[in-house]
C-alpha cells in the first residue's frame, strides 16, 4: 500500500473555505435533502430533524456536525490475506479499478461485458501490486441473470483475489447477500464487525436526493459495521450548477447528510467522504472527464474532507476517449496527478476506465498501471544523504570524463532509475525490427501474458464449498 507523505497541494484560501462552509449549511437547512426510504426518514425525524413532503429532510447543520464527528478518521479494511489488509485514511492511498461499465474493450473490439471478463479483471487486480483492491462491479456481466449476478461477482472477488473487495449496492437484499458471504469467508458476524471486510459505494442521486435502493443497501452495510463510500454524483451543468464553488457546496451538503444518517444508525461506523465530480460538455451535452475542472475539484475536495476529519475518495484514471489513444492517457493523467497531489485515501477507477465510464478496457488497464507506477515513484520522498551526493564518483571521474563506468554507477545502475512496465525506450531501428508495436499493442501483450501466469490465492476447501452452496441456494431463491 502506498503512503503519500508529500505535502498536500491546497488551493482554497481560509476565506473561501468559510464561504463554502456557509453554503452547505444553507442548503441542508433551507432546501433540504430527499430520502426515498421511509426508515431513513423516520430515523432522522426521531432525531429531531424537520421532515416535509414525506421525504424531504431539513437539517440543523450543528446536528450534522455532531454526527459526522462520530466517524473514525482512519480504519482498517480487512483482507482474507492479512498482508493485503488496507488502511483507509491518513497518508495512505488505496487504489481500486474501474467500476460499473456495461461494455468491455479488447484491442479493436468493443462488446458487452461477460463474466469471463469480470474474472479476468479480478485476476489482473490480484496480480498487480499497484491495485490494493479488485473493487466491485469491474464490469456488468450481461451473460448472468440480473437478479443474481451479484452473487457470481462477489464470489469471484472473494475467491480469485485475497485483497479487500467492494460489495453489491443495487438493493438492500443484495447488500445482505454480500454481508452473509463476508461472514462465511471471515468466520462469522463477530469477525466482520471487528473491522469491515467490505467497502461499498453509495451514490447520491444528485441533486439532493438519496433513492430507496441505495439507501436500502447503505442501511444493511451500516448496521453490519461495514464501510461505505458516500458519494454525490456530480456532473456540473447537469446534476449541479455550472459553478465549481456551487458544486463543492452541494457535494458537502449531500455527503455530510448521508454520513450523518450512517452515524445516527450506528455511531462509529466507518465511512468515506466520496466525490465523483466532473463537468458536462456544454456543446454536446455529454459528460466530460479528465478536465481541468475535475482536477480542481479533486484538490478542493481533499482540502474540505480534511477539515471535517474524514477519509475521502476521489480522482482516478478518468477520461472521455473512445479508444486507448493520447486523449485517454493525458485526460487520465489530468485526474490522477491531482489525485496524488491531494493525497486521496480511496481511489476508484484507477485502472481500466474508458469512454466516460461505459467501457472497461484491458489495454487501458495496463496503461493506467504504468501511470500508477510512475506516480508512486514520483511521489516517494527523495532520500538525500552523503552517499547520494556521490562525491567519490567525482573524484574518480574528474572534469571532462563520464560516469558510465564509475564505481558509483556500477553499484546502482540496476535500481537507480524507474524502469517502465509499458513504455518503449528502444531506438527506432530496433523498435521497427521488433514489429513497430505501439503502446496499445504492447499493453495487449502484457495483460495476456499476465493472465497466463496468474496464480489463484489459496482458500480453505470448506469455506469455498460453503460459499458455493450459498450462491446456489440464493440463486434458486431468487427464481433463476
Amino acid at each position: 500500500m502506498f503512503v503519500n507523505s508529500m505535502p498536500r497541494y491546497e488551493i482554497l484560501s481560509d476565506e473561501a473555505m468559510d464561504v463554502i462552509d456557509r453554503g452547505w449549511r444553507r442548503l441542508v437547512s433551507e432546501i433540504g435533502i430527499e430520502f426515498l426510504l421511509p426508515e431513513a426518514v423516520e430515523t432522522l425525524r426521531q432525531a429531531g430533524q424537520t421532515v416535509e413532503d414525506e421525504n424531504r429532510v431539513r437539517f440543523d447543520p450543528e446536528f450534522i456536525l455532531e454526527q459526522v464527528a462520530k466517524a473514525p478518521r482512519e480504519f482498517e479494511l480487512q483482507a482474507r490475506n492479512p498482508e493485503h489488509t488496507a488502511h483507509i485514511g491518513g497518508d495512505h492511498m488505496v487504489f481500486a479499478p474501474v467500476y460499473g461499465p456495461p461494455f468491455v474493450r479488447e484491442g479493436d473490439t468493443r462488446r458487452d461485458a461477460k463474466m469471463a471478463d469480470f474474472e479476468n479483471f479480478v485476476k489482473l487486480c490480484q496480480t498487480f501490486d499497484q491495485l490494493d483492491s479488485p473493487g466491485g462491479t469491474i464490469c456488468e456481466p450481461e451473460d448472468r441473470p440480473l437478479d443474481s449476478r451479484h452473487l457470481d461477482m462477489v464470489f469471484a472477488l472473494q475467491t480469485l483475489s485475497d485483497k479487500p473487495y467492494m460489495g453489491s449496492v443495487t438493493s438492500g437484499p443484495n447488500a445482505a447477500d454480500t454481508i452473509k458471504m463476508g461472514e462465511i469467508l471471515f468466520g462469522g458476524r463477530e469477525q466482520i464487525e471487528r473491522a469491515p471486510v467490505s467497502i461499498s459505494l453509495i451514490n447520491v442521486n444528485s441533486p439532493l436526493r438519496y433513492d430507496d435502493r441505495m439507501l436500502g443497501a447503505m442501511l444493511e452495510y451500516v448496521k453490519a459495521g461495514q464501510a461505505v463510500v458516500i458519494s454525490p454524483f456530480l456532473l456540473m451543468g447537469a446534476m449541479s450548477p455550472v459553478s465549481l464553488p456551487a458544486t463543492l457546496v452541494q457535494q458537502l451538503a449531500e455527503a455530510l447528510a448521508g454520513i450523518a444518517l450512517a452515524q445516527l444508525i450506528r455511531p462509529g461506523t466507518p465511512v468515506v467522504f466520496g466525490s465523483f465530480l466532473s463537468n458536462t460538455d456544454m456543446q454536446s451535452g455529454s459528460p466530460s472527464f479528465g478536465t481541468p475542472e475535475s482536477g480542481m475539484g479533486v484538490l478542493c475536495t481533499g482540502q474540505l474532507a480534511r477539515r471535517f476529519g474524514l477519509p475521502w475518495r476521489g480522482g482516478g484514471g478518468l477520461n472521455a476517449s473512445q479508444t486507448v489513444d493520447a486523449q485517454a492517457a493525458y485526460e487520465s493523467l489530468m485526474t490522477l496527478l491531482p489525485t496524488f497531489l491531494a493525497g486521496t485515501n480511496f481511489v476508484m477507477h484507477s485502472a481500466g476506465w474508458l469512454e466516460g465510464g461505459l467501457v472497461s478496457c484491458y489495454e487501458k488497464f495496463i496503461v493506467d498501471v504504468e501511470l500508477l507506477r510512475e506516480l508512486r515513484h514520483e511521489f516517494t520522498p527523495l532520500e538525500i544523504d552523503e552517499a547520494s551526493l556521490a562525491f567519490g564518483a567525482h573524484e574518480e571521474v574528474g572534469p571532462g570524463g563520464h560516469f558510465l563506468g564509475a564505481a558509483h554507477t556500477l553499484e546502482r545502475f540496476r535500481e537507480c532509475f524507474y524502469r517502465p512496465l509499458l513504455s518503449s525506450t528502444e531506438n527506432f531501428d530496433r523498435w521497427s525490427k521488433r514489429g513497430a508495436r505501439d503502446t496499445t499493442a504492447r499493453a495487449g501483450e502484457i495483460w495476456r501474458e499476465t493472465l497466463e501466469h496468474y496464480e489463484q490465492p489459496p482458500l480453505d476447501d470448506a469455506i469455498r464449498a460453503e460459499l458455493e452452496e450459498f450462491v446456489v441456494r440464493r440463486r434458486a431463491e431468487l427464481g433463476d
